[in-house]
């Protein structure tokens, strides 16, 4: 499938795209820039600052999102490279482990939420001022249809929490003509992490476990197929443009219609 690209859609907007070194969040970014935007990737891999290279009006920054200090750090580097922040896309998160919730640890329970949740917490908080400042800005959140889902119950409570941020936030901002939205991914194809979540299924059980997740991410999708990064950024990109101006505090998902 082709990318669609709308010269222009980002003209004279500053972007800040978080977990931009890789997947989804890569792809949001190379879009952005090619619509006209200047981006600021964020990502704790240093990776990103080679991604960030070739793309015009682009700033890269490493960062541990897990912490509060850490997206300070972020939206502050972007502020004193750009000026100002018009959009937020806070697209860190993903499974570590995939299993039934009775093979979790608590540690593992931990670093899931902490892994899916907080980032986008703290951007949002880090973020709120400036934009309450100029009285304009759209944050975009990634969830996941995965609120609905086997074998990733403590991802899925992290993401459902996303959603909810999504939905309060919206109603706290709107009368600084602040836009909250988010996008629930499905199942997406993507090249192999150069940089890896977690350890990987080892052994067979695991790997049984994995299989199911995907099993009922196909079945789920009325389109009985994965998504592309293309069609996941596709749906990013609108609800961070002036063509979604009238769209806030919703949860779109794409999931070939799987809705979580």
């Amino acid at each position: 499938m082709s990318t669609r690209f709308f010269a222009g859609r980002f003209d004279d907007r500053v972007v800040v795209v978080t977990g931009a070194a890789q997947g989804i969040g890569r792809s949001v970014a190379e879009r952005v820039s090619a619509e006209g935007g200047s981006v600021a990737l964020v990502d704790r891999a240093e990776l990103v600052h080679d991604i960030a290279t070739p793309l015009e009006r682009s700033h890269s920054v490493t960062a541990d999102l897990e912490t509060f200090e850490g997206a300070q750090n972020a939206i502050d580097s972007a502020l004193e490279r750009f000026g100002r922040i018009d959009v937020l896309i806070n697209n860190v998160g993903g499974t570590i482990w995939a299993k039934p919730y009775e093979h979790y640890t608590p540690q593992q329970i931990q670093a899931e939420v902490t892994r899916s949740l907080f980032p986008t917490l703290w951007t949002c908080r880090a973020v709120l001022p400036h934009l309450i400042e100029q009285a304009s800005g759209t944050i975009v959140n990634v969830s996941s249809v995965a609120t609905r889902g086997v074998n990733r119950v403590p991802y899925a409570a992290a993401k459902g929490g996303v959603s909810a941020i999504t939905a309060a936030l919206a109603m706290e901002v709107a009368q600084y003509g602040i836009r909250v939205v988010a996008t629930a991914p499905g199942g997406t194809e993507a090249p192999p992490r150069v940089v890896a979540r977690g350890p990987g299924a080892e052994t067979d059980e695991e790997k049984a476990w994995y299989q199911q997740i995907v099993d009922q991410t196909v079945d789920s999708s009325l389109l009985k197929r994965y998504g592309t990064l293309d069609e996941q950024a596709a749906a990013i990109t609108f609800l961070a443009s002036e063509e979604a101006s009238y769209v806030t505090g919703t949860v779109l998902p794409v999931a070939g219609g799987d809705l979580g």
